[in-house]
């Protein structure tokens, strides 16, 4: 059972997280911030992850903490749910459209997180929310779910459908990334033989 329950607590936040690599995108999400919500919504959807998170943060400063709290968890989660990263695809890569806007995303769960972020937005805020703040949640599930992450935003001028492919190309790409490959028969996929440090 490739599943995991994460839970963080601090003076600006508290948020839940529990997920199942191997479900089937049902999702019951609750952040406090509707357009946050509507997009893990929609990454729970399209990576096929069952996803429940309930946070509780100081929104009356404003949408960061919460923001960037969220994918700390939700990073964390992910990493414990693959444990030794045996069996998996390992990479993962789309290219999603919608409409006016395409976006390219890589993944490679590799246990050396790292982020290359090639996206601008046309607008500050999407309703209430700073558009800025995307690249923060991005930042923190690739450092929290120890992944290379890489996304480009190739063309597109609607900020909500730009942020949009950010997080369903994510979401396709991180399905592909943790899927099991029957041909690896539990192998680690290195040449390493390990991507996980001993403890």
């Amino acid at each position: 059972m490739r599943t995991a329950t994460v839970e963080r607590k601090t003076r600006e936040t508290e948020i839940l997280v529990s997920l199942d690599l191997d479900g089937t995108g049902v999702h019951d999400i609750d952040t406090g911030i509707g357009f946050l919500d509507h997009m893990l919504e929609s990454f729970s959807r399209h990576s096929a992850i069952d996803l429940k998170v309930r946070a509780q943060g100081d929104l009356h400063v404003d949408f960061h903490h919460t923001t960037e709290d969220t994918a700390i968890v939700i990073g964390q989660a992910v990493r414990r749910a693959l444990g030794e990263f045996a069996g998996i695809r390992r990479f993962g890569s789309s290219l999603m459209p919608m409409d006016e806007t395409l976006t390219r995303v890589a993944i490679d769960i590799s246990n050396r997180p790292y982020l290359i972020w090639k996206v601008k937005f046309t607008r500050p805020k999407i309703g209430e929310m700073d558009t800025e703040l995307f690249r923060e949640w991005f930042q923190a599930l690739a450092q929290n779910a120890a992944i290379c992450l890489h996304i480009e935003n190739l063309y597109g001028e609607n900020s909500h459908h730009i942020v949009e492919t950010c997080f369903k190309g994510t979401a396709r790409a991180l399905r592909q990334a943790v899927e099991i490959d029957e041909r690896l028969a539990g192998a680690v996929p290195s040449t390493k033989d390990v991507l996980v440090d001993s403890q």
